[in-house]
C-alpha cells in the first residue's frame, strides 16, 4: 500500500532543556514538556510520509537567533524530517535588517514570521515594519502573517504595501471556533483573499475548538470557508503540533482533515497536502 505524502507546513518544536518558553507555562498540556522530532515523527500513522518545515516557536528573548541556529542544526541531520525552516524576525527594529536576513542564510530557509496578535495592533503598520517586510521578496523569502480575527484588516493594509512578497496566513485567520464565530471573519477572509500574493494555512482551527467539541463537524465550517476563499491552488496544510495538543493530538487533527476531505477530489487533496507547500514555500 502506497503512503500518502504530506508536508506540514507549521511543526513547532519544544525544547525546554535548550530554551525558556514562558508562553507555555498557562497551557497545562505544554507547561514544562519537551516536543522534540522524535516525539513528533514517533504519532505519525504508518500511511503517511510525513516531511515538515519548521515553525519558529517563540522562546523568550533573547533566545530568538540562538533558536534559528538550533533549528538549522536539527534540519542538517541526515535523517532530518525538516525540509523548510520559518525563523523569527523582528522586522520593527530600526537595526539593518537585511544583515539579519543574510546572517539566518541556509539551505533549508523559506521564510520568517512575527507574531502580531500578542503586540499592538499599530506594529505592523509602522514605516520601518512595511520597508523591512518588503525587503523580504529580494531573497525571494515568504512571511507568515500570525494575527487574530478582528486583525485581517490590518492584514490586507501590510499585504497592499508589499506586493512582491509571498504571504501565508497562519491558522485560518484564527477564528473563533469554540463560539462558532464565522462572522465578521468570513467577510474578512474573503476580502484577504483577493490579493494573489496571500495563501493561507489549513492549521490551528483544533486548537480553537471547545475540547469538549474538538470535532471535524467544529472545524469544518472555517476549513470550507477559507478554501472557498483562497482556492485549492492557494491552501496549504499545517498539524500546529504541540498547540494543537491543547484540545486534541496530532493523530486526531490527522483523521480530521482526512474526514473533511473526504469527498474531494485527489487533485484537490494533494495540492493541499504537499503541491502547494513545495510551489509556495519550496519554491520547487
Amino acid at each position: 500500500m502506497s503512503k500518502q505524502t504530506l508536508i506540514d507546513c507549521h511543526q513547532h518544536l519544544i525544547y525546554p532543556g535548550h530554551f525558556p518558553y514562558s508562553w507555555t507555562n498557562e497551557i497545562p498540556q505544554l507547561a514544562g514538556q519537551a516536543f522534540t522530532c522524535e516525539d513528533y515523527q514517533a504519532l505519525l500513522p504508518d500511511d503517511i510520509e510525513m516531511r515538515t518545515l519548521f515553525m519558529e516557536t517563540a522562546p523568550d528573548e533573547p533566545h530568538g537567533t540562538d533558536e534559528s541556529k538550533f533549528a538549522m542544526e536539527l534540519a542538517d541531520q541526515a535523517d532530518s524530517m525538516i525540509d523548510g525552516l520559518i525563523l523569527n524576525c523582528l522586522p520593527e527594529s530600526e537595526g539593518d535588517f537585511d544583515a539579519y536576513v543574510e546572517s539566518m542564510q541556509h539551505q533549508k530557509l523559506v521564510g520568517f514570521r512575527r507574531i502580531l496578535h500578542v503586540v499592538p495592533d499599530e506594529r505592523s503598520q509602522q514605516s520601518c515594519f512595511v520597508e523591512n517586510i518588503r525587503k523580504l521578496s529580494r531573497h525571494n523569502l515568504t512571511f507568515d502573517l500570525c494575527f487574530l480575527a478582528r486583525q485581517l484588516p490590518l492584514a490586507c493594509t501590510l499585504v497592499d504595501q508589499c506586493p512582491d512578497v509571498q504571504f501565508v496566513l497562519d491558522h485560518c485567520g484564527v477564528p473563533n471556533v469554540a463560539g462558532l464565530e464565522l462572522d465578521p471573519w468570513r467577510k474578512d477572509m474573503t476580502e484577504l483573499a483577493k490579493r494573489e500574493n496571500v495563501a493561507c494555512k489549513i492549521s490551528g482551527v483544533l486548537a480553537y475548538a471547545d475540547p469538549d467539541n474538538a470535532t471535524a463537524a467544529a472545524v469544518r465550517p472555517f476549513v470550507e470557508h477559507s478554501i472557498e476563499a483562497f482556492d485549492w491552488d492557494r491552501v496549504v496544510w499545517g498539524s500546529d503540533w504541540p498547540v494543537v495538543c491543547m484540545t486534541s493530538g496530532l493523530p486526531q487533527w490527522l483523521a480530521i482533515t482526512q474526514e473533511l476531505l473526504s469527498s474531494e477530489s485527489e487533485s484537490n487533496r494533494e495540492k493541499l497536502y504537499h503541491q502547494n507547500a513545495r510551489r509556495i514555500y519550496l519554491k520547487r
